[in-house]
């Protein structure tokens, strides 16, 4: 089983282009669409968990996922494979000053179109599945619309505030699901891993010497940053002064080339300020970045789950899954549509993907392959 887990999270943490938002799209397609690894139901629970919870979000499903499939264990195999790939090229390019020529950016221009189609097909498959009334639709439409207009950090927070509030208060917004196994309530994950959070948290403000205090901002970091890879940049850079700000872009350029979480940022920034010993200073600082969020999984995920069969919980879940489509689909804008498609040829390309997808649903290697290879033309013949 670990295995399975392991190989299966490995290649897509190899191919996982786009951020966080395209990593719910190949999670869903891979996961619940082919393996069936999980249901729709419970894969749109962890999404709306994790995103109502400080940290990586899309890492923290994929631990989730291990969770529900082989406990623990299986949630720290699907983190170490998911996470590997984008940990050891962060790696080398902290430690390296090769810098890979135009081809290599060319393939990640095509693999930018591949996010496009992915996340644009996460988003129709979620929102026909999720919002199956008048009230989640407009949930949906708001959420959207919201995050499109102000793309602001407390913006994200109040649509999930409203959005459970909302659910909580009108209960014809529950969803007619069918019924889950339950969890085991009585499981010592529960408030351990809550307990082990707050604690580390604490220990994180206590000046206990250099080496400590010089990555206890990654912790923090990690248990504090709502909204992902893209946000956590300027609360390091306020954390982690000892770094410059062209190390810090250096970071973020990078994270955003590279398949799999953005959060292996904190990859480079650890190898660079421990520049004797980087692997060592990488790991600690990788390590640091993704426990909070995971100890918050951990504490939470079975009486999540549990509580959604409750009416009045199950209709907040059921309005935070409406607000998780209108997510979905203000990301596929922005930044994933605006940082991948700039040309009309583009834009017929992407739409002949996403039709070809949906319709015959070919293997994802096939469109895969035909990206990069999009990807390689574009660089031979720039008048494309």
């Amino acid at each position: 089983m670990l295995v399975a887990i392991f190989r299966q999270f490995f290649l897509l943490g190899c191919m996982s282009f786009g951020g966080p938002a395209a990593h719910l799209g190949y999670f869903k397609r891979h996961f619940v669409d082919t393996l069936n690894w999980l249901s729709d139901t419970r894969y749109a629970q962890l999404i709306s968990l994790s995103q109502a919870l400080p940290g990586p979000g899309s890492s923290q499903v994929g631990f989730a996922i291990g969770v529900e499939r082989a406990g623990v264990i299986g949630g720290i195999t699907a983190f170490i494979a998911f996470t590997l790939p984008s940990f050891l090229i962060m790696l080398l390019l902290a430690v390296s000053a090769h810098q890979f020529d135009a081809v290599y950016f060319a393939i990640i221009a095509g693999l930018k179109l591949f996010a496009v189609v992915i996340v644009a097909d996460a988003a129709l498959t979620m929102a026909k599945s999720f919002c199956t009334s008048a009230a989640l639709k407009l949930i949906a439409v708001m959420s959207t619309l919201a995050l499109l207009l102000f793309p602001l950090l407390g913006t994200q927070i109040a649509i999930l505030v409203s959005a459970a509030a909302i659910g909580a208060i009108w209960p014809l917004l529950q969803l007619n699901t069918h019924t889950e196994p339950k969890a085991d309530t009585k499981s010592a994950f529960r408030w351990l891993p809550l307990g082990l959070f707050v604690l580390l948290l604490a220990i994180s403000f206590i000046p206990l010497g250099d080496d400590l205090a010089l990555f206890a901002p990654f912790y923090q970091a990690g248990a504090m940053v709502f909204g992902g890879g893209h946000v956590v940049l300027p609360v390091l850079q306020a954390g982690v002064p000892a770094l410059s700000n062209d190390q810090f872009l250096s970071a973020y350029a990078s994270a955003q080339a590279i398949p799999g979480p953005m959060f292996t940022i904190a990859t480079y920034l650890g190898a660079q300020l421990t520049s004797e010993q980087p692997l060592i200073g990488a790991i600690a600082a990788t390590l640091l970045i993704f426990t909070p969020g995971f100890l918050l999984m951990l504490a939470f995920q079975k009486s999540w789950l549990n509580l959604a069969s409750k009416p009045r919980f199950a209709s907040s879940i059921a309005a935070l899954n409406a607000a998780v489509v209108g997510f979905l689909a203000a990301a596929l804008y922005s930044p994933i549509w605006t940082s991948a498609v700039h040309n009309l040829w583009q834009v017929a390309l992407v739409i002949a993907a996403f039709a070809w997808l949906r319709m015959k649903k070919p293997p994802i290697w096939w469109l895969l392959a035909l990206f990069i290879s999009v990807g390689l033309v574009q660089h031979y013949l720039p008048l494309l």
